[in-house]
């Protein structure tokens, strides 16, 4: 594992100071040198990989997982909103003078298994996988020195769990392993000063945040930093752009790493890599930036709930739907799921996962390495989404309903017969089509149920011109 950062950079970095450590000159060695604005930052490059990625998984997991009630902003809504199921959940279980903090010892982990996890993701045909090393209630993952005595080193498991996960899937996949990282916490004494004095003081990110991102950036080099919550504070706060231009230039996963937006007011949807815009985003059309819908099987949170409902889990029908409306504008899905305290992968999540992995298994053509098409949905039939596989030079057209009439109208193509085939993947013979003029054709599916063919829950059809 790489080392801190030069120690004599650190004055600079708890600072905040532009220039933040120690940069190579420009073009000294034939790579681009990005200066600490956003100006100079937003014309980096996305990364290949990401793009052609498309799908990851999401995991929150955290002190949250112990009460696994209501949602993972557990302690927000229970001690400063004082949401009545909160506190009637806690009068009902817990004594009194119960600390959020003495959940801290009940979160166990002792179920997780690094290498079931990572088999699990790899069997979801994930390409990435993003772990939350620290959440808003500032319990970090690993054994950080900035969060003494409450992180998972210290306190519960007493094992570093992201660097077992990362080990696990680094080993046993091909997946990108990424990092989830708060900026803020909610009730640090160091972060509510400094919003009292109207972020004009920086105690908290000189002191606790950005060591942190610079700690796990060169302890574990995750591909993907996925920041989150600003505190309403903005990005000059967090000295975000000094962060970033460190990443870029100098961080020992400069040239793979990516990024998102949300690193401070003002920022999402607007600076960094890859855009989020909001939690669940699926704009349904295609969007000039790189772009991320994360989002969650549990309808209703991030974390675990013992008291979630059936009904509130996506099916794998919605998520498959989700997936593909998202590759077809551009974006990439970001999958959640939520593990218990003693660090079990409930088996609802893990038949999702399966699930959406056995999809793909029969359909990743249509969207590993895609690009979106001229048209993202088609004009005639509901429920048809295009992708284009630019190597093979194939329009794919994912439908989400199999016609009871037995024939498919597309609106979009542009079609001759004896110029263009049509393939429906997972079954070997060609379709036989009627072009309806200059655009659109009429496709007949195979005389068969949709149960007999070796994918369920989506279909694609493949056009390719005749060489």
């Amino acid at each position: 594992m790489p080392g801190s950062p030069d120690r004599a950079s650190l004055p600079l970095l708890l600072l905040g100071l532009p220039g933040l450590l120690p940069a190579r000159p420009p073009g000294g060695d034939g790579r681009p040198h990005y200066e600490p604005t956003w100006g100079s930052l937003d014309t980096r490059p996305l990364p290949a990989w990401f793009d052609e990625a498309k799908f990851g998984v999401f995991i929150h997991w955290g002190v949250f997982s112990v009460p696994s009630f209501g949602s993972e902003w557990f302690w927000w809504y229970w001690q400063k909103e004082k949401r009545a199921p909160y506190v009637k959940f806690m009068e009902a279980n817990y004594p009194p003078g119960f600390s959020y903090e003495d959940f801290g010892p009940l979160f166990t982990a002792e179920f997780f298994d690094p290498h079931q996890w990572a088999d699990i993701l790899k069997a979801s045909g994930a390409k990435y996988v993003v772990l939350t090393s620290k959440h808003h209630e500032g319990f970090t993952l690993w054994e950080s020195k900035y969060s003494w005595n409450w992180n998972a080193v210290d306190v519960g498991p007493k094992r570093d769990l992201v660097a077992e996960l990362a080990t696990s899937v680094r080993n046993r996949t091909d997946l990108h392993f990424g990092l989830y990282h708060s900026l803020f916490e909610w009730f640090n004494p160091l972060f509510l000063e400094d919003a009292a004095n109207a972020f004009m003081t920086r105690k908290f990110p000189t002191s606790k945040s950005l060591p942190e991102l610079y700690e796990i950036v060169t302890k574990y080099q995750p591909e993907i930093i996925w920041s989150d919550g600003n505190g309403n504070a903005p990005d000059t706060y967090w000295n975000s752009t000094g962060f970033l231009a460190w990443l870029y230039n100098d961080s020992p996963v400069r040239d793979t790493v990516v990024t998102n937006d949300r690193w401070g007011v003002g920022s999402i949807c607007t600076h960094g890599g890859f855009y989020t815009c909001s939690d669940r985003y699926n704009p349904g059309h295609l969007l000039p930036h790189k772009w991320e819908n994360c989002m969650t099987i549990d309808s209703k949170s991030w974390g675990y709930r013992r008291n979630a409902q059936l009904g509130d889990y996506l099916t794998i029908e919605d998520l498959v739907k989700q997936l593909v409306e998202t590759v077809s504008c551009g974006g990439n899905l970001l999958m959640n799921i939520g593990p218990t305290h003693d660090g079990r992968i409930t088996v609802v999540f893990e038949e999702r996962l399966r699930q959406m992995g056995a999809w793909l298994k029969v359909n990743g053509e249509a969207i590993y390495g895609t690009k979106p098409w001229r048209a993202q949905n088609d004009t005639s039939t509901p429920g048809v989404w295009y992708t284009f596989s630019p190597k093979e030079g194939k329009v794919n057209a994912i439908f989400l309903d199999w016609p009871v009439s037995g024939t498919l109208v597309l609106g979009e193509p542009r079609a001759k017969l004896g110029e263009t085939e049509v393939k429906l993947v997972g079954y070997e013979e060609l379709l036989k089509w009627i072009a309806l003029g200059e655009k659109g054709i009429i496709v007949a599916l195979p005389q068969l149920t949709p149960k007999q063919f070796p994918c369920q829950w989506g279909w694609t059809l493949q056009l390719t011109a005749i060489s």
